[in-house]
């Protein structure tokens, strides 16, 4: 579990594929040199005259490289900041952690850091001598650097256009939902007997209480089945994943305790950070797309398709949870002993926080408001029973927040006939 926390930390930072660009950069020096000195050695006399390189020349070029890659990493982090400040004002501070989190832009400064320590170091270390390898691989690297100059400069435009970064954020989704609706290797179960748990929960108790204010980032299910089954208990988590956590907020109990335990190992079961992650979090996916559709519709953009855009999105991310949700309340040992109590988030939760915000605020956009009955009957026509009637029982907060007395005649009919088409998928014939 410690290396899951140092994983998501490093993760979350900013230096740590350029630092292993750095030092693989200056192994290479210190590899070059030696085999410089081994290959001039016992091959001078058969080495071509052009291959060689005289100590004068080899500075000059180091020296010019050095200045070319210092600035190309300047105009690259001037890209960076433009791109933040656009995610911040116009689409949501929550997506900014996406553009950070990009291989590309933390590759692009590993290969500018590698260019630019290996170059320098050269520079300094440069003797008298000939050189062979050192201008040869200086060579290569400042072609490479500039490749990913030209192309770092396209994957910032790209991340700067709305919809790419929607469509992103809605392939990332697709995977946090399958991770998050993963399971465990464990028996998992909706229900369970409640004679027994009532007897559970009438043994010895032990309350563990959070160390750290924050948000919870990961919950490792498998290793707290494995930690119940080792002391013989059965735990009750309290938390979800994406909770604020307060310090001191009780986030399990530990039932049928019979000797001490150590509260402190087990509360490392539960990864909490300052900021939400999208490692387990399907709610926080939808929340990204909730607030760029926010900023569409808001007064100051008036973007409504980009709004549009989001909430089709949001539906099939919606879809998707639909697919993989398991309402799973309890996990056992291979056994059938009961080993974990939770009360998961619902797939009408998942629903109310994609929508209720939009609504909101979207409700005097006849445009939304089509959107958003049309994304649930898409949402019904691919759900099974179980999930189309969650979905119905939810329409009706969207649909009696609509003033149809107010609606032009066309917009009335506009709306009622997706309507129609809704509700006819859903099997109802509730009018309106």
């Amino acid at each position: 579990m410690y290396q899951k926390k140092f994983w998501m930390k490093v993760r979350g930072s900013y230096w740590f594929v350029p630092l292993l660009y750095g030092i693989t950069s200056i192994l290479l020096v210190i590899g070059s040199m030696f085999a410089d000195k081994w290959i001039i050695g016992s091959f001078k006399d058969s080495l071509p005259s052009i291959l060689l390189t005289n100590s004068g020349i080899a500075k000059e070029l180091y020296g010019s490289l050095v200045t070319a890659i210092l600035t190309m990493t300047t105009i690259s982090f001037s890209v960076i900041m433009v791109v933040l400040t656009t995610y911040s004002t116009q689409f949501s501070p929550r997506t900014l952690q996406d553009f950070m989190r990009s291989k590309m832009t933390h590759h692009v400064l590993g290969v500018y850091c590698f260019g630019f320590i290996y170059a320098l170091l050269n520079l300094v270390l440069a003797g008298k001598e000939n050189t062979f390898l050192g201008p040869i691989f200086m060579v290569f690297i400042a072609i490479t650097s500039l490749a990913f100059f030209i192309y770092f400069i396209h994957h910032s435009a790209r991340w700067l256009q709305v919809n790419n970064l929607v469509g992103k954020l809605r392939k990332d989704a697709t995977r946090v939902i399958r991770d998050t609706f993963k399971g465990s290797h464990f028996p998992e179960n909706e229900k369970w007997d409640s004679e027994e748990i009532k007897k559970i929960k009438q043994t010895n108790m032990e309350t563990i209480y959070a160390m750290n204010p924050g948000y919870v980032q990961h919950v490792e299910w498998t290793e707290l089945i494995k930690w119940a089954i080792k002391k013989d208990c059965v735990i009750e988590v309290q938390v979800n994943t994406g909770d604020f956590l307060p310090e001191g907020y009780p986030i399990m109990h530990v039932y049928q305790v019979e000797k001490k335990i150590n509260k402190k190992e087990i509360n490392h079961l539960l990864v909490v950070g300052q900021e939400r992650t999208d490692i387990q979090d399907a709610e926080f996916m939808l929340q990204k797309l909730v607030e760029i559709s926010l900023k569409a519709i808001s007064p100051a953009m008036n973007d409504p398709h980009t709004a549009i855009n989001c909430i089709n999105r949001i539906g099939t991310a919606l879809a998707d949870i639909g697919r993989h949700y398991k309402e799973i309340n309890y996990f056992s040992d291979q056994e059938g002993q009961l080993r974990i109590m939770r009360t998961p988030k619902k797939f009408e939760d998942y629903l109310y926080k994609s929508f209720y915000q939009i609504m909101n605020y979207g409700k005097d956009d006849v445009s939304i408001l089509y959107s958003l009955i049309e994304v649930l009957y898409n949402l019904a026509l691919v759900s099974d029973s179980n999930i189309k009637r969650k979905i119905w029982d939810f329409h009706f907060y969207i649909i009696e927040g609509i003033n149809w007395d107010s609606l032009h005649e066309m917009d009335r009919n506009h709306l009622s006939h997706i309507y129609d088409k809704f509700k006819a998928c859903c099997n109802m014939e509730k009018t309106t």
